[in-house]
């Protein structure tokens, strides 16, 4: 898998496909494999004319562990990205994130709307404003000794899924504790970039997507029907609205 190195910190990255280039980001203790080619985004991303690129974060994956928080801040990690289309001489993209790669989707619309054709926000309402979702909870459960020592529901849901992906689980709390971070009402109101925002109509982590979507002009929102925050990733809803809205944006 290829990789390059922004700073002392190295990024696993993939890349296939030709065409109009889309950076997929994917979600807290996940990975590009588990959250983008395990589902198929890939791969019906390229059959539909696309270059598809998708990293691992920092802590994740193939990429660097770090286990200082303060290198996981949403600004630092979504600096990744710039990174990593700099490197494959990339000017602008479509991005689309999920839950913490939406949240940093998010950021980038606002702060970098010169390297962005849209954003793509998976997995992410009104929480990115109000916040809730994982929280010091989770990251002490990522730091217990075993699945068994941890007694919070939401803990164990995120522990087990980091012991199923093999993660680095003190990596991970660093990350969680680094990147909680919350963009302001203004801030949100302030993106002009084409945004779609696609969010379970059960899940109970990202918050409402009609509540950001009256926030950010002009976005359009989907309802992934009868699917949670772990299930809606690799809906067929989800990614035929992501396909319609890529075409409308040519």
């Amino acid at each position: 898998m290829p990789s390059f190195n922004h700073g002392d910190v190295e990024i696993a990255y993939l890349e296939e496909g030709e065409g109009d280039p889309i950076v997929l980001v994917h979600g807290f203790a996940s990975s590009k494999n588990v959250n983008w080619v395990y589902p198929t985004w890939v791969s019906e991303l390229r059959k539909g004319g696309r270059r598809v690129i998708a990293l691992d974060n920092r802590g994740h994956g193939e990429s660097s562990k770090l286990y200082d928080s303060a290198q996981y801040s949403i600004p630092i990690m979504s600096g990744d990205i710039i990174a990593l289309m700099d490197h494959l001489n990339i000017d602008r993209a479509d991005v689309m994130g999920y839950s913490l790669g939406g949240r940093m989707a998010a950021w980038l619309a606002r702060n970098a709307p010169d390297r962005l054709r849209s954003a793509i926000l998976g997995g992410i309402g009104i929480a990115m404003i109000e916040g809730g979702g994982p929280g010091e909870n989770v990251a002490q459960a990522l730091e217990a000794p075993s699945l068994e020592d941890v007694t919070d529901p939401v803990g164990r849901t995120f522990r087990a899924f980091a012991d199923q992906t093999r993660s680095d689980r003190l990596a991970l709390a660093a990350c969680l504790r680094g990147s909680r971070e919350l963009m302001t009402r203004e801030d949100v109101a302030r993106i002009a970039v084409p945004v779609l925002i696609a969010v379970g109509t059960t899940d109970e982590v990202a918050g409402s997507a009609h509540a950001l979507g009256r926030i950010i002009r002009g976005s359009e929102v989907l309802d992934i029907p009868n699917r949670d925050h772990m299930r809606a990733v690799g809906d067929k809803v989800y990614k035929t609205g992501v396909a319609e809205f890529l075409s409308a944006r040519k």
